[in-house]
Parts: structure tokens; C-alpha cells; sequence
């Protein structure tokens, strides 16, 4: 088969079967079987030896025994670990170094992540994390800092936490922003509690109502009920957008606000927000608008214009920190002028020369109604390291023309496979930074699921499948803007393969993935009957015997 222009050569699935037999190690060339770590090693040895505490003699004949099973079994009272003696064997495989190494090398070796090929999962922004970010969040001073290290031993990371809150205020129009919340839903308590502090300072706490329409992200009613409220749902207009009218005759003195995102989980722009946010002030509600997808409209379009009171932003997603990055994930917070005074503690303020960390409640002080803290600490500092140089590397054209990269990119890859899968809401115009297929035209029998399947003998991790729920069979599907056109075009005709087979039936499509570590699991047994606990088999055995 020809290598076309991109560079790639697109392989059938027949070009890897035929009469070839089975390597007798379950090996495929580069690619090693693994067994479990338990099935490796063996809970009676280890691979380090230990000295023996005290004496064996004074351990009596069962302690001998047990510490020539285990070489770290302890064997005296005699030393100081007072009633902390382990009494019995500690169950764990022993196993040496290399066979250590080589385990966990091998099972990395099965992971699928963004440095090794496009990751094309929708709503979660799977992109390209730069290494000038990585470099600058091991510098000394980031890498290692303390949150009980005295204030004026950490002016430079206090005046990087500053920083960019400036931005990110800058970026969405916002008067404030709220630094400590950790992630996505963390941040959506975070602005839903400052709703709820600011109702109850005007009187107004019996307002019980959160209103959050079909195309918002599933967190977002999670949390409102996290939070106390009753949620209600507001439906979607056949075009994938709220129905503002539905939402305007709902509005009423019962309802404390609405929880929209956007643009919203059908890859769209909610056109009326403005409109909506004015509807939603002048029935006495504030407006919660999740900024998970901030990405796709970050330089061109400021969340504080329409009328946004809070929003909190996936540093992850908009400004490539990675997802939690060995450590804690970062949603901040920003807040319009009404909700500022009820914003959580603790944040960085300059005061003339230095940068001081507000822990307190002040009566005086704008952060007077603070509704208290979310967290102990902010810590998050590699996290907002990363955010502040991908900032400051693009500058204001560069985070411009992210938003539009990602936007185009997945406008690409809707138009060029709607031909051959359902695009709902495709008719209705352009999307934003990600496309939605639906599984409609399938063959009978086929689903979402056998194309996912199909994707991953094709070598790409499968899109976002069955999400959002407002279409059937959803297959949401995000570029990013980090992808190259010739990326796309592969993932565009790998993906266009298996969907021309899924529609016309092919019968290996079901049980497909063949070229996986892994065939295809009973999914709905692993979900409702998970083996979470290692069972050594060997005394069954016995037992039987």
C-alpha cells in the first residue's frame, strides 16, 4: 500500500494476520506481555535481604520460621518500634531490581498518553504540554517550596501566583480571581459557595433553584447538589443550544442561578448568553458559567462581557499544565464585582514593595464576606508556574491564535468526515474546539463502542464516547490546537475506515481491538463486579488437593 503525501501508510487489518503463528511468549516483537506484579514475584522472598532485629533465639520457634519465609519479618521486641511490630507476612510480591525496572517499564510501555500521538478525547483537552513550561517548573525556588516557608522567604513565587491572577482576570474581563481551588469541580464549589454567601448577606438564602441546561458539563448539577441546591434541568433547542425562552419562564424567586457552560459540551457558542445573564440578574440570580472549555474562545472573547459572575478555569486545558502533573490540578476562580467580597481566602496582595498572603477576614477589607477557605494551602505552584510561562511565552496574538487554531482544527474534522458520520448539529453552522458525531447510519448492531475499539487497532486513543447525553451514540471529538494537519488527516481517514465498516457490518469490527496488549473486555461485568483485591490462587489449589 502506497505512503501517501502526509508521510503515513494506512495498514488494513488483514496486513497484519494471516497464517503467521502465535509467538510462544504472548510477546508481538517490541511489544511485551506483562504479567501482574504478583504473578512476577513471590509474597515468601524479597529482593533485598534484611538483618534480623534482636536475636532469633530470643524469637522462639515460630518467629525462626517466619523470618526464613520473609527476611523482613522482625523478629524481637527489642528494638524501638514499641506495638508496631508487624505480626504477620505483609502479603507483597518480593522482587529484585531489574524485575522491578522491567515491570513497570513494560506496563508504561502500554499506556497511551500525548507524547506519544494525538489524544483526541473530547471535552477533556488532551494537548501538547511545551517543555519550556517544565524547565521553568523545576527551576529551584518552585520545585521545592513550602507552604509553611515564612512569607518573605517565597516573594517569588507569591509575585508568580500574582501574576497570573492578573492575567487570568485580564484574559476574562473579571474583577477578581480565586487562586486555591484545585480543579475543575473543585472551582465550581468554589463560585456555587460564593453564590450562596452572597445570597444570604442580601436575605435571600431560601433561594434553593440551580438551573443548568442539558449541554452544561455532568459536574455542574453534581456539584449544585453538593452544594445543597435542588437542581432542575433546562432543555435544548433542536440546535444544541440552550432555550433561552424555557430558561427565562423558569426564573423566578425561588432560583438562586444557572449553571451554563460555555461554549457547551456540543462543541457550540451559547449566542444568547448575554441575554441570558441579563434575564437571570433581573430575577435576583447569579450566573455560573463553567470555563472548562476557556480554550476555544481565550483571547477573542471575555466571559466578563456577558454578564458572567463567576467562572472557573482548567489551567490544564487553556493554558497546557498537564492533567495534575504529579501533584494537584488547578481550577481558579474568577469573580465579577458582585461576588468579589464573598471570594475564599487565602490570596496574595502586594502591599508597596512586598507580596503579602491574605489569611484573614477583615472587616475593612474588600474580602470582608468571605465565605471562609476552600483549602489549607495553595498548592498548586507547578501548576501555576506552567500557566504564567505558557502566558507570558505566547503573549497576547499568540493565546489568540490558540483559540483559533483549535477551533479551525476541529471545524476541519467535522467537515471532512460529516460525509460519513452523523453530524447532529453540523447543518447549524461552524463548532467551536470540538466536533460531535453521533452513531446514527450504523449497520444494525453496531454502536459508538465499535468504532472506539476499531480506533485503538488503528493506534490512536478513542475519542469521548456517549457524552455529551443530549445525542445518541455521541462521539465528541477535540484536536486541540497543537495538532498538525497531517495528524488530522491520519486520524481523519483511520477514523473514516472504521466507520465505512461499521456501516457496512463488518463482522471483525466487534470483537476488535485484535492488536491491542488487550482483546476487547466484558466492560459491563468489570464495572459492576471489579476485582480490586490480588488472590494468591496457590491455597485453593492446595485445598483441593
Amino acid at each position: 500500500m502506497s505512503i501517501n503525501q502526509s508521510g503515513w501508510r494506512p495498514t488494513s487489518p488483514e496486513a497484519n494476520t494471516g497464517n503467521v503463528p502465535a509467538s510462544v511468549t504472548g510477546n508481538k516483537a517490541l511489544m511485551l506481555e506483562e504479567a501482574l506484579i504478583f504473578e512476577i514475584g513471590d509474597s515468601h522472598t524479597t529482593g533485598v535481604d534484611f538483618d534480623t532485629f534482636g536475636s532469633p533465639a530470643n524469637a522462639g520457634a515460630q518467629g525462626t520460621k517466619d523470618a526464613a519465609r520473609n527476611p523482613g519479618f522482625l523478629l524481637s521486641q527489642e528494638n524501638k518500634l514499641g506495638g508496631l511490630l508487624r505480626t504477620a507476612p505483609i502479603g507483597l510480591p518480593g522482587l529484585s531490581e531489574p524485575e522491578t525496572v522491567r515491570h513497570y517499564t513494560r506496563l508504561s510501555r502500554q499506556n497511551y498518553g500525548i507524547d506519544l500521538g494525538f489524544f483526541p478525547l473530547g471535552s477533556c483537552t488532551m494537548k501538547h504540554n511545551p517543555r519550556l513550561n517544565e524547565k521553568m517548573a523545576r527551576l529551584p525556588g518552585f520545585s521545592d517550596v513550602h507552604p509553611l516557608q515564612p512569607v518573605d522567604t517565597v516573594q517569588g513565587a507569591l509575585e508568580v501566583i500574582h501574576q497570573l491572577a492578573h492575567w487570568l482576570v485580564t484574559l476574562t474581563g473579571m474583577t477578581s480571581v480565586a487562586m486555591s481551588p484545585k480543579a475543575g469541580a473543585h472551582g465550581e464549589l468554589c463560585g456555587i459557595l460564593a453564590i450562596r454567601a452572597a445570597l444570604e448577606a442580601k436575605g435571600e438564602g431560601a433561594r434553593k433553584i440551580i438551573l443548568v441546561p442539558e449541554s452544561a458539563h455532568g459536574t455542574n448539577p453534581a456539584t449544585a447538589a453538593f452544594a445543597g441546591y435542588s437542581v432542575e434541568d433546562i432543555p435544548a433547542t433542536a440546535e444544541g443550544r440552550v432555550d433561552t425562552a424555557a430558561l427565562k419562564a423558569r426564573l423566578g424567586p425561588d432560583v438562586a442561578g444557572v449553571m451554563i457552560t460555555n461554549p457547551n459540551t456540543c462543541g457550540l457558542f451559547e449566542r444568547d448568553m448575554r441575554e441570558i445573564s441579563d434575564a437571570v440578574h433581573a430575577a435576583g440570580g447569579f450566573v455560573y458559567c463553567d470555563g472548562a472549555n476557556f480554550n476555544a474562545i481565550v483571547g477573542r472573547v471575555r466571559p466578563g462581557d456577558l454578564g458572567i459572575d463567576a467562572m472557573h478555569i482548567n489551567l490544564h486545558k487553556t493554558f497546557s499544565t498537564p492533567h495534575g502533573g504529579g501533584g494537584p490540578g488547578s481550577g481558579p476562580v474568577v469573580f465579577s464585582e458582585a461576588l468579589t467580597p464573598y471570594a475564599p481566602l487565602p490570596f496574595v496582595e502586594k502591599q508597596g514593595d512586598q507580596f503579602v498572603l491574605i489569611e484573614e477576614e477583615n472587616a475593612d477589607e474588600h474580602h470582608a464576606g468571605s465565605f471562609g477557605r476552600m483549602v489549607a494551602f495553595h498548592g498548586q505552584m507547578g501548576m501555576f508556574t506552567r500557566a504564567l510561562t505558557y502566558i507570558l511565552s505566547h503573549g497576547a496574538d499568540g493565546l489568540r491564535q490558540v483559540s483559533e487554531d483549535a477551533v479551525l482544527n476541529a471545524n476541519y474534522i467535522l467537515r471532512s468526515l460529516d460525509d460519513t458520520l452523523d453530524a447532529p448539529f453540523g447543518p447549524s453552522g461552524p463548532c467551536m474546539h470540538e466536533a460531535l458525531f453521533s452513531d446514527s447510519g450504523l449497520a444494525t448492531g453496531f454502536s459508538t463502542i465499535d468504532i472506539a475499539k476499531g480506533l485503538i487497532d488503528e493506534g490512536f486513543h478513542p475519542m469521548t464516547m456517549y457524552f455529551p447525553l443530549v445525542v445518541h451514540g455521541a462521539m465528541l471529538v477535540e484536536p486541540t490546537e497543537t495538532e498538525s494537519k497531517a495528524a488530522l488527516d491520519q486520524f481523519i481517514a483511520a477514523l473514516r475506515s472504521v466507520a465505512e465498516r461499521a456501516k457496512a457490518g463488518d463482522p471483525s469490527l466487534k470483537t476488535a481491538p485484535h492488536f491491542a496488549p488487550r482483546a476487547r473486555l466484558d466492560e459491563t461485568l468489570a464495572a459492576r463486579k471489579p476485582v480490586l483485591v490480588w488472590k494468591d490462587p496457590a491455597p485453593l489449589a492446595q485445598a483441593a488437593e
